[in-house]
């Protein structure tokens, strides 16, 4: 499995990899960084130039989501009807955590693209969005592809497993797709709850101001 992995490598991506990466990443998709992690262990990319590329593409992909919300307010509110309460959940945490949410908002799953664009609808300093979303791509692009370098081998022995044993592959998918939703019909009623713990926490705040 792990020759064959390397086979496809050498034919499609070891002359383009950096670049499938860089817009990979800009998706922030993890799939991408742990391929980088695993052909960085594999001796096909250097794993410093993938964080450094992997890093730069997930800066390059919340700063476009940031502007797109900040030169398309009106636009925007009317085609992210349907995640209203997203984005009611990303103010109010924006309110409460400031520049916090901006370096985490990478591994809130279901607010990844939402957090940036409402952001971008507020005054919030463009500057301080850049700086905080910069640190916070490479972080992201370190651990992730650190994590796939390091667990490389344990990786490739999985990947042998999952073709000696076939029905595996039938077995995790049936799981990820029971998994995706339950996830989603549990995350709805959780932003639902955050907003409201979130509000009730702006309005104590409020009142022992006053």
């Amino acid at each position: 499995m792990e020759a064959f992995i390397i086979d496809l490598w050498d034919k499609y991506a070891a002359t383009w990899g950096y670049l499938i990466l860089f817009f990979w990443s800009i998706l922030e998709g993890e799939i991408g960084l742990i391929l980088a992690g695993i052909a960085s262990y594999a001796g096909h990319m250097n794993i410093f130039l993938a964080i450094l590329v992997a890093g730069l593409g997930g800066f390059t992909g919340d700063q476009i989501y940031f502007y797109v919300g900040r030169t398309s307010k009106h636009y925007i509110k009317k085609r992210l009807e349907k995640q209203r309460r997203k984005l009611a959940l990303a103010h109010l945490l924006l309110q409460k955590y400031g520049w916090f949410i901006i370096f985490i908002q990478r591994y809130m799953y279901g607010m990844r693209t939402i957090i940036p664009i409402s952001i971008g609808i507020t005054r919030y300093s463009a500057l301080k969005f850049a700086l905080i979303n910069l640190l916070s791509a490479f972080v992201w692009a370190s651990i992730t592809i650190l994590l796939a370098w390091y667990f490389g081998e344990q990786i490739f022995a999985l990947l042998e497993l999952l073709k000696r044993y076939p029905y595996l592959v039938i077995l995790l998918l049936v799981c990820m797709l029971g998994g995706v939703f339950w996830y989603f019909r549990a995350h709805t009623k959780r932003i639902d709850k955050k907003i409201q713990k979130v509000q009730q926490g702006l309005e104590l705040k409020k009142g022992k101001e006053c």
